[in-house]
């Protein structure tokens, strides 16, 4: 890994918050992700299921955690279960874990090499009554490909089909979705590197520029600064592209008098960042640009305001949408009569803004959070409105991460990232 040693009290508190929510005589397992092929030898870079990772900081393949809080057996409430490591595989693929190496990584005292597992998983399961299964219930989560959990929990069920099954998803849905203050120094620095991104391109953008050539500056950007790179595929979106909300060829030449949408961030020890700006090709935002940009900033810094404990996700939506509404008919491009005759289930203001201002960001970038349930303090969330106008060629989105606070307004991670139209065109032009 690039990223600096986590300090292990952050997996400590998560396994204690964890079990402590767990059904009585009952243990969860956690799998780590595979390593997925590409074709013939090649494989895609190796990323950690973000479960295993919070509950254990572990950030390496062929890895099994168990929770069992009120196993009779002290030694096995919490287990980790590691790929036994030697000389040759060293050798070939690096140094992994030593037993005493994930002891300080997670703060678990019991692992196990891995060979092991199905005679301490036997001992284990005499005692419990019930096995938390971790099956993935994200709003957004569209899997066809089989993973590793899904064919533990097919072969766990089948050699154990006297216990009872529980879901580890509901509990890490509300634990994750609010967080610790590591975690929001990790995703801090996240934003930081994205901050060092984001100015080093204000100095390079210029007519005539490629967008690959700019993803390839963040780029350089993120990993000398010991992140693994972006955060998710990056959109660099010059002209009209902007108006194609998951552009993600960055492949045209940027020209003068174009705008550049742009929707990238880094990653810092798994934990996301996600940004979003648009500046001019030239340095110089055109009157109607700069409108619109103006237009949708006020959005963006109202709705932040919205995001307070207690509010709810979609009536948040429904008063962003009332601020993009008022906004729209400032600019022209919708008249009263839109807006009274409006399909109640797709109000005009969609048609130039047609995504959602926020969703929670953490370890993935569309992250954990049940969304029928209240904001709380220490969420982390997006806000993102945009006006998209493919008949004057250009789009804009503009995007923030906020922790919401217990009191008053939510803390801007990005505060220090540029974003007035004058301050980037001071910048771009200096």
């Amino acid at each position: 890994m690039k990223y600096h040693p986590i300090n292990s009290e952050l997996f400590i508190r998560n396994r204690k918050n964890f079990m402590a929510e767990m059904k009585p005589k009952s243990m969860a397992i956690f799998n780590s992700n595979d390593i997925y092929p590409i074709g013939a030898d090649s494989t895609m870079p190796f990323e950690q299921h973000r479960d295993i990772f919070y509950l254990s900081g572990v950030d390496q393949e062929e890895s099994v955690l168990m929770l069992f809080p009120d196993c009779p057996n002290k030694d096995l409430r919490e287990v980790l279960f590691i790929r036994e490591t030697n000389a040759h595989i060293a050798v070939w693929e690096g140094e992994k874990l030593t037993k005493e190496a994930a002891t300080k990584t997670s703060g678990i005292k019991t692992i196990y090499w891995l060979q092991d597992l199905e005679k301490i998983l036997f001992e284990m399961s005499t005692y419990a009554d019930t096995f938390y299964i971790n099956t993935n219930e994200h709003y957004r989560a569209n899997v066809e490909t089989e993973t590793r959990e899904d064919r533990f929990t097919k072969w766990l069920l089948k050699k154990y089909p006297a216990h009872s099954v529980a879901k580890s998803n509901p509990i890490l849905q509300r634990l994750r979705s609010v967080k610790h203050e590591i975690e929001l120094e990790l995703m801090q620095h996240a934003c930081n590197l994205t901050e060092k991104g984001f100015r080093r391109i204000l100095n390079f953008v210029k007519p005539g520029v490629w967008e690959h050539e700019i993803e390839a500056e963040l780029l350089h950007e993120f990993v000398r600064n010991r992140s693994k790179g972006f955060a998710y595929t990056p959109i660099i979106a010059s002209g009209n592209n902007a108006n194609v909300l998951h552009y993600v060829e960055n492949n045209q030449q940027c020209k003068d008098g174009d705008l550049i949408l742009f929707d990238f961030a880094a990653e810092y020890a798994n934990y996301k960042s996600d940004l979003s700006r648009t500046i001019p090709v030239n340095g110089k935002y055109s009157k109607r640009q700069k409108e619109v940009y103006n237009a949708v900033n006020r959005v963006k810094n109202e709705a932040t305001k919205l995001l307070v404990p207690g509010a709810f996700w979609k009536e948040y939506h429904v008063e962003v949408g009332k601020l993009m509404t008022s906004e729209l008919l400032g600019l022209g491009l919708l008249d009263k009569a839109d807006v009274q005759n409006e399909d109640p289930n797709w109000p005009a203001y969609k048609k130039y803004f047609m995504h959602g201002t926020s969703h929670h960001i953490g370890l993935d970038t569309h992250d954990y959070g049940l969304l029928h349930e209240p904001i709380q303090a220490n969420m982390v969330f997006t806000v993102e409105p945009g006006i998209y106008i493919p008949d004057e060629g250009f789009g804009i989105r503009l995007e923030d991460d906020v922790v919401v606070q217990e009191k008053g307004e939510p803390f801007n991670l990005m505060g220090n990232i540029p974003i007035e139209a004058e301050e980037i065109e001071d910048l771009m032009n200096s």
